[in-house]
C-alpha cells in the first residue's frame, strides 16, 4: 500500500520533507497553522510593495546537498551578495567579525590594551569545562570583549544573563570563531576555494539570497509539492496526535481555518511543530516525567519593526548589531541590501528593527503605533536616520522564534527524545522548534532530507540526532573531523552505526 505522510508545518523542514517525499510518489499532508505564508520565520512578508525577510536568512550551508537542492527548487532567482555587518557600541560602528586595527582604533589604545590582555588572561587561565555562556565565550575573547561585544546584544536577545545559557549555544553560533580567528581573517581574509567545510559560517564573505526574499524559495517548494500531487493545507492548527496501537497508524486532530475540527490519518508523522506542544497533544498521554520536562522548555519570541524612509544612503550592512543597552532594539536590517529588489522605491530606504521579547510582555503587546514610534525614536537616537524621515511602517510579530538554550534544556530534551522514540513509532521530529534545537535552516532541511531517507527505506538509516549546526552528519562514536573519500565535503552521509541515547554533541 502507498505510504502516508502528514507533516506539521510549513517551514524549511517541512517542506523540504514534503518536497522530496512527492518526488518520491508519497502521498503527502502538510498541515500549516498560518493562514498566508509558508516558510516559517523563513517567509518573505510584505508591505504596500515593500518585502522584508523576518531574522534575515543568509543562504549558505557547507553541505553540498543542501545547496544542490536550494539551486533545484529555485534555479533562477538567487543572487550573489555581499555579507555585511557592523556592531553599534559606545555610539560608535564596529565591523563583524571584529577588524582588530579598526576595533583598536575607535576603543582606543588604553581600553584594546586592556582587552588584550583579557584575553591573554583568557588563554593562560581559561575557565575549565565551561558550562554558560559567558565562560565559554570569556574563554574565547578575554572577560573585557565580552562585556562590550556579546553580552548586552545576548541578553537582549535572550531576555536573560548570559551566566543563565548554556555554553553549547555558544559552541553552536560561534563555532569556530575566536579573537585569534578574527585576527587571522582580518590579516590574511578566507577566500572560498570550494571547500565548505574548512569555513568558518560566522566569517564568511558572501552568501546566495533570493531577488524577494527567502519566502520565495519555500513558497516555490510548496507549488512544486502540489504539483507532484503533495496536498499543504493552510491555516490548519494541528490540537492533537493519537497513535492507533491496532492499525499503526497515525490520526492526527486539527481546525481548519474556519474552525472546524477536522482529522487526518498517517503512516507516519513528520513534526516541526514546538516540542512542547507536540507534547502536550500526544496521544496516549505522555508519562507524567516526560510531560513536566516539555513544560520547562522555553522559547523566545520577537518582533520587527519595518519602517519605510527616505533614502539618505546611512548604512549598507545586511544588519547591524545593537551592543547598547540605552535601546531596546537588539537588531537593524537593511533589506535593500539584502536584495536591491526587496525595496521598490529608489529613494525610499526599508529597515527592519528588532525586538527580541516574550509572548505578551510589555514589549510584545504593544500597539503597533507605539512599537513603530519607538523604532523612529531609537533610528534617531543610533543615527541612523533624521527627524521626518519616517514615511511609514508596520509591526510583524514572531512567535517561538528561538528555543531557549538554558542550563537544563538538555536534560529535558533527552528525557522527552527517549520516551518518543520507544513508545510513539514513526513519530519523526526535525527542525529547528521541533528538535529544541537552534539551528540555521540548512540543519533544518538535513534533518528533514535524513528523515525522508529513512521513511523510504523503513527502517532508521540515520539518527537525525547526529546532524550538527553546519548541516554535516555525524556517525554515533565517529570523529567530527570524518570525510568522506576524495572530498572535505559530506556529498552522502554515511549510515548510522549505532545509534547513541544521548543528545549528539554540537560539532
Amino acid at each position: 500500500m502507498r505510504t502516508t505522510v502528514a507533516i506539521i508545518g510549513a517551514g524549511p523542514a517541512g517542506l523540504t520533507a514534503a518536497y522530496l517525499l512527492s518526488k518520491n510518489d508519497v502521498d503527502v499532508t502538510v498541515l500549516e497553522a498560518d493562514s498566508a505564508y509558508v516558510g516559517g520565520i523563513s517567509r518573505t512578508a510584505t508591505y504596500k510593495g515593500f518585502h522584508f525577510d523576518i531574522g534575515g536568512h543568509r543562504f549558505f550551508s557547507k553541505s553540498k546537498a543542501v545547496e544542490d537542492l536550494w539551486t533545484e527548487i529555485l534555479p533562477n532567482d538567487m543572487l550573489q551578495r555581499p555579507r555585511s555587518s557592523r556592531i553599534f557600541y559606545s555610539g560608535k560602528f564596529f565591523a563583524y567579525p571584529l577588524k582588530p586595527f579598526e576595533a583598536l582604533i575607535k576603543l582606543g589604545v588604553i581600553q584594546s590594551t586592556l582587552c588584550l590582555l583579557s584575553w591573554l588572561k583568557a588563554r593562560l587561565l581559561p575557565v575549565r569545562d565551561p558550562r554558560n555562556f559567558e565562560d565559554w565565550v570569556t574563554n574565547q575573547f578575554g572577560r573585557r570583549l565580552f562585556n562590550i561585544f556579546f553580552k548586552s546584544y545576548t541578553e537582549k536577545v535572550w531576555g536573560m544573563s548570559c551566566k543563565e545559557i548554556s555554553a553549547d549555544w555558544a559552541a553552536q553560533r560561534i563555532k569556530g570563531l575566536s579573537l585569534g580567528s578574527a585576527i587571522k581573517n582580518a590579516l590574511l581574509p578566507q577566500r572560498y576555494n570550494g571547500d565548505r567545510t574548512r569555513v568558518i559560517k560566522t566569517l564568511i564573505n558572501s552568501f546566495r539570497y533570493p531577488r524577494r526574499g527567502p519566502g520565495m524559495m519555500w513558497e516555490a517548494c510548496a507549488e512544486k509539492v502540489k504539483t507532484r500531487g503533495g496536498r499543504i493545507e493552510m491555516g490548519c492548527k494541528v490540537t492533537g496526535c493519537a497513535y492507533d496501537e491496532l492499525r499503526s497508524a497515525w490520526n492526527l486532530q486539527f481546525k481548519d481555518r474556519q474552525g472546524n475540527l477536522q482529522s487526518l490519518t498517517a503512516d507516519h508523522v513528520i513534526s516541526s511543530a514546538p516540542m512542547r506542544e507536540l507534547v502536550r497533544g500526544l496521544s496516549p498521554q505522555v508519562s507524567e516525567r516526560t510531560l513536566r520536562a516539555a513544560e520547562s522548555l522555553n522559547y523566545r519570541d520577537f518582533l520587527t519593526v519595518m519602517l519605510i524612509l527616505k533614502e539618505r544612503n546611512m548604512f549598507d550592512d545586511n544588519w547591524i548589531y545593537i551592543h547598547d543597552p540605552s535601546v531596546k532594539v537588539g537588531r537593524i536590517q537593511n533589506f535593500r541590501s539584502w536584495s536591491p529588489e526587496m525595496v521598490p522605491d529608489p529613494a525610499k530606504a526599508c529597515y527592519g528593527l528588532e525586538y527580541f521579547c516574550f509572548e505578551h510582555d510589555g514589549v510584545w503587546d504593544s500597539k503597533d503605533e507605539d512599537l513603530i514610534d519607538l523604532g523612529k525614536r531609537e533610528l534617531m537616537k543610533i543615527g541612523l536616520a533624521k527627524e521626518g524621515d519616517v514615511v511609514d511602517g508596520t509591526v510583524v510579530r514572531q512567535k517561538k522564534a528561538y528555543p531557549v538554550y538554558d542550563d537544563d534544556y538538555a536534560r529535558h530534551v533527552a528525557t522527552i527524545r527517549q520516551e518518543l522514540e520507544d513508545s510513539y513509532p514513526n513519530l519523526h521530529l526535525v527542525g529547528r522548534n521541533g528538535m529544541h534545537k537552534y539551528n540555521n535552516q540548512d540543519h533544518a532541511m538535513m534533518t528533514a532530507m535524513l528523515c525522508v531517507e529513512n521513511i523510504l527505506a523503513d527502517t532508521q538509516l540515520y539518527d537525525l540526532w547526529q546532524v550538527n549546526q553546519d548541516a554535516e552528519y555525524h556517525e554515533a562514536g565517529a570523529p567530527a573531523a570524518e570525510e568522506t573519500q576524495g572530498t572535505a565535503l559530506r556529498l552522502v552521509p554515511t549510515r548510522v552505526v549505532s545509534a547513541s541515547p544521548e543528545l549528539a554533541p554540537e560539532g
